[in-house]
């Protein structure tokens, strides 16, 4: 493709060289170089990342045989390299303008639906899948968990992938013969300018609460709400939790058309009618819908924000002119790996797996378990190694305020010594009166909760969710709490 064709959408200055070249490659990671072949006449963008400046690898990009460069700042020690030099103002921006441009603008050949907030996006994006292949409609997506392209499953490292990635994945669907898209956009992906290059079909918000704010994320609250709210001026048409306290605030300035979701009067589709259910072994919700759409559903995992989420997908699937048959059986039979993901084990009492890693998490978690009134509410969790102190300590406190026994046990230690995070969350648990018991090896734990389950009782295991492995000492070992249990359940 033409330079001027990849930087057609760009305000740029070619600090020298020549405009009249065709680039067969992008490159934005000095480390994947390998993947221009020999010939190839390839673009290097100079990223500024957290801990590492692409800028300082231009050098050697140029000499490595890149024909153009892109840049947001000088480079004396390439003047004389015989490459052409592009200087914008952020080469984020420009990454993703040029990659849209490369890949020939596959999200324009696909209806895309953004989902941002806290909590909510990874189940919403699910149920959203459900629903419109319900309905007949090809459906990728891309996630904290996984990206799905047809039958294809890819591990996903990002939230939102690099925009590069994410066009590349674009591209991938068109091929596959999709026609929609629903995806996780995170704040960092809005900050980092990761879904540039297009104009969402549909963004929507699901709740905002304190989280991701520190080294490396944002660096206040408002930082993270500021971020959060650019989705709504790149989009068509804005569905937002009209509930949520920072909505307004989220929203001002929109360039979109808005509906909103709740379950207040003031929504435009709301839920009335809420009713736990509790069947043996599993929980759940049902509700009834009015304004927007009218129907009766049920959701099989538990509480008020089992509501939101569904009512997050309903309020988009009804944008598809998708029928209530449709969206009801999807709802009922929808499952999303690690989020409040129940697991048959007894008749007798309730076994939950969910992601829940932190504090705030934990604390929605248990609070909605406890509305089910169980005989005794068990949580079993532990904390990652090589990450903040204070979130054990709070997390202790959380379970042993609200579940009836906890059992500290082991999650990815990392370098640390498991005993040393089983001890910070004990002092947190010390705080309170709950009862705990120690048990470091995360099967042995499992066995354990299993072992002493009572009727009514709900067992939750938190942290891992849809994790499938155990990081010790640097290397990741298998283990999915899935298979854990069945292996448990055999030998008994």
């Amino acid at each position: 493709m033409k330079l001027v064709e990849l930087l057609k959408e760009l305000t740029y200055e070619c600090v020298q060289g020549s405009l009249d070249i065709t680039v067969d490659k992008v490159v934005y990671d000095s480390r994947t170089v390998d993947g221009a072949k020999e010939g190839d006449s390839w673009l290097f963008v100079c990223i500024k990342g957290l801990n590492s400046d692409g800028h300082s690898y231009a050098k050697e990009m140029a000499e490595e045989g890149a024909k153009v460069l892109v840049v947001s700042q000088d480079i004396p020690e390439i003047a004389d390299k015989g490459v052409t030099v592009i200087k914008v103002a952020d080469t984020r921006y420009a990454l993703a303008l040029i990659s849209a441009a490369y890949f020939e603008y596959p999200a324009n050949r696909l209806t895309t639906i953004g989902i941002t907030g806290t909590k909510g996006k990874t189940t919403s994006t699910y149920l959203v899948k459900s629903i419109l292949e319900n309905a007949g409609c090809k459906v990728g997506l891309i996630g904290t968990i996984e990206v799905i392209i047809g039958d294809t499953h890819i591990p996903a490292y990002n939230t939102t992938p690099e925009s590069y990635l994410l066009q590349e994945y674009f591209a991938q669907m068109v091929e596959a013969g999709l026609d929609t898209v629903v995806m996780e956009v995170s704040s960092q992906a809005l900050k980092l300018h990761r879904t540039q290059g297009f104009v969402f079909d549909y963004g929507i918000f699901t709740n905002l609460a304190q989280d991701h704010i520190g080294h490396g994320e944002h660096e206040s609250f408002e930082d993270y709400l500021s971020c959060k709210s650019l989705l709504f001026k790149q989009c068509r048409i804005g569905i937002v939790n009209g509930d949520d306290p920072y909505v307004s605030r989220v929203v001002e300035g929109h360039t979109c058309e808005l509906k909103t979701f709740g379950l207040s009067e003031k929504c435009m589709l709301r839920a009335v009618n809420l009713k736990l259910l509790n069947n043996g072994g599993s929980l759940g919700v049902s509700f009834e819908t009015k304004g927007l759409t009218e129907l009766v559903a049920q959701v099989p995992t538990p509480g008020k924000f089992s509501v939101y989420n569904a009512l997050t997908a309903i309020a988009i699937c009804q944008n598809f002119g998708v029928s209530e048959d449709a969206v009801i059986k999807a709802l009922r039979t929808a499952k999303v790996k690690g989020r409040i993901e129940p697991v048959e084990v007894s008749d007798e009492f309730t076994l939950l797996i969910d992601y829940a890693h932190n504090a705030m998490s934990l604390k929605s978690l248990l609070t909605t378990l406890k509305e089910y009134q169980p005989n005794r509410l068990i949580c079993v969790f532990g904390c990652g190694g090589n990450r903040s102190r204070q979130r054990r300590f709070e997390m202790g406190e959380v379970s042993g305020q609200l579940a009836d026994l906890t059992i500290i046990t082991s999650d990815n230690p990392r370098f640390e010594e498991p005993m040393d995070i089983i001890a910070d969350i004990r002092t947190g648990i010390e705080k309170t009166d709950g009862e705990y018991v120690e048990i470091p090896d995360r099967r042995e734990a499992i066995a354990y909760a299993i072992a002493h389950g009572q009727p009514g009782d709900i067992i939750v295991l938190a942290g891992k969710g849809h994790e499938d492995y155990q990081e010790i000492k640097g290397v990741k070992y298998p283990m999915d709490e899935r298979d854990l249990i069945r292996d448990i359940l055999a030998e008994k």
